[in-house]
């Protein structure tokens, strides 16, 4: 299987506040889910963001999707446009890569309805709960049928039961699209369950302090989170952060 994107040897500097990533390596098949998880301050979402083409390693090597519409990012707060529509907020990418309104929006609902907001086309941001304003921004992140998708703590502000729901209807979208997908998180169950493989980083300068590949079904099993398999894979995560933690104190 060939690779959709690829870290090699990056290293992250700021000038003034330090070394802030690497070095640091990761390669993404086509089609997988890979987890980033690690303390806060340890660089997931600077390897989000060089992943994405927001910004350039100090060293290193980057490869990404880079095509128009190629790769797509969602962060922990759903950036909506609060004058438009959820039918125009998603349509909006496609609209500004030229394709014209009417398709546009035709194919933005259809991506509202593929995340259970099909009754919502016309509702603005703010009529929107937490949980439909996550749904919004993963339509948008989905219009475009991207082959990357890079989460960013996408359900980080919800409630336990909206994010368990999302969980299990972000990987439904991913078995008919099949995009790879990086998806940052501090929380390791939530690791563990969206993932094929959970890469755990150590405190900045983040770097790979080993990864732990969960072989069960995507979408998950009805029971998962209380199979031998995701609590085992849950507490080898856990005493690995635990072992980097210390070892950088």
């Amino acid at each position: 299987m060939s690779s959709v994107a690829s870290l090699k040897a990056v290293e992250v500097v700021y000038p003034g506040r330090g070394q802030a990533l690497g070095p640091f390596d990761l390669a993404l098949a086509e089609g997988e889910i890979v987890s980033l998880v690690g303390p806060s301050g340890c660089g997931k979402s600077t390897a989000l963001r060089l992943l994405a083409g927001l910004e350039g390693p100090t060293r290193g090597e980057v490869r990404r999707a880079a095509g128009r519409g190629e790769t797509s990012v969602v962060f922990q707060s759903p950036t909506l446009a609060p004058w438009l529509s959820a039918t125009a907020n998603v349509a909006l990418p496609l609209e500004l890569s030229g394709v014209a309104r009417q398709e546009a929006r035709a194919s933005a609902k259809a991506a509202l309805g593929r995340v259970g907001l099909a009754a919502a086309v016309d509702a603005r941001p703010a009529q929107l709960s937490g949980g439909m304003a996550m749904r919004a921004s993963l339509a948008r992140a989905l219009v475009t049928g991207p082959k990357l998708l890079l989460l960013d703590e996408p359900f980080a502000a919800l409630d336990e039961i909206t994010r368990r729901a999302l969980a299990d209807d972000l990987l439904a979208i991913w078995r008919e699209a099949r995009p790879a997908i990086v998806f940052v998180t501090h929380n390791v169950e939530e690791a563990v369950y969206m993932a094929s493989r959970v890469i755990v980083m150590s405190p900045g300068p983040g770097r790979s302090a080993g990864e732990t590949v969960i072989d069960a079904p995507v979408p998950r099993p009805h029971g998962f989170r209380t199979t031998a398999l995701f609590r085992n894979a849950a507490e080898e995560i856990s005493e690995r952060l635990a072992s980097a933690t210390r070892a950088a104190a």
